[in-house]
């Protein structure tokens, strides 16, 4: 399981201008904000834009320019595999060691859909101890429950995290990840699809067409 959401992207203004910067053409923008108060792409800007996209990296640079907040809730063993991508981004998370046991553990805390009856059975008998645990932690403070709560906390847990990145390492996101076997890398891949120019932009990074 993997949810996006409240999602901004910011600085898309100055990118392109700082894309004119080399060639000082900035009187070939034709750019505005659009009643929605969106920052909208001109023919000759997103033409501009998606050129340097298929020139490679070092023409792109102002991908790296375009900065993306988004809210993201999935499995540690998601997050795991997320953190690969150090460069470039900054995450704050939900804190487990200091708020696990502020309320009921619960089934829905956990990515367990794709689990079979027979494992969801099981897994629901785990999540009940945890809670019987968490609870007797509660009432007593005692260190050795607490350390059972975070040894036993399996990597189908969720957290939430406020992740900060660019343009850049989404495109590198996502074509490392659009045909990974883990269904929370596609919704994410999906999300990213549909942030302003995406489609088009990717498309000139990876050299196809993005429907």
């Amino acid at each position: 399981m993997l949810t996006v959401e409240r999602v901004s992207v910011m600085n898309l203004e100055n990118a392109m201008r700082g894309a004119r910067n080399p060639m000082n053409s900035w009187a070939r923008s034709d750019s505005a904000y659009g009643p929605d108060g969106q920052y909208r792409l001109g023919p000759n800007d997103l033409d501009l834009a998606l050129r340097l996209c298929a020139a490679g990296s070092d023409h792109r640079k102002f991908l790296r320019q375009v900065m993306v907040s988004m809210d993201i809730t999935a499995p540690l063993y998601w997050w795991k595999e997320f953190d690969t991508y150090k460069v470039g981004t900054v995450a704050n998370s939900t804190s487990t060691m200091h708020k696990l046991h502020a309320r009921p553990i619960q089934l829905s805390d956990f990515s367990a859909d794709r689990l079979t009856p027979a494992s969801l059975a099981e897994f629901q008998r785990y999540v009940a101890y945890l809670e019987t645990v968490r609870q007797r932690y509660v009432a007593d403070k005692n260190k050795t429950d607490w350390y059972d709560l975070i040894q036993l906390l399996p990597s189908s847990y969720n957290q939430m995290r406020t992740v900060t990145l660019n343009y850049e390492v989404l495109a590198n996101l996502y074509f490392a990840r659009r045909n990974h076997k883990l269904d929370e890398w596609h919704v994410l891949c999906a999300a990213i699809l549909e942030l302003p120019y995406a489609r088009e932009l990717l498309g000139a990074v990876g050299g196809e067409a993005i429907s």
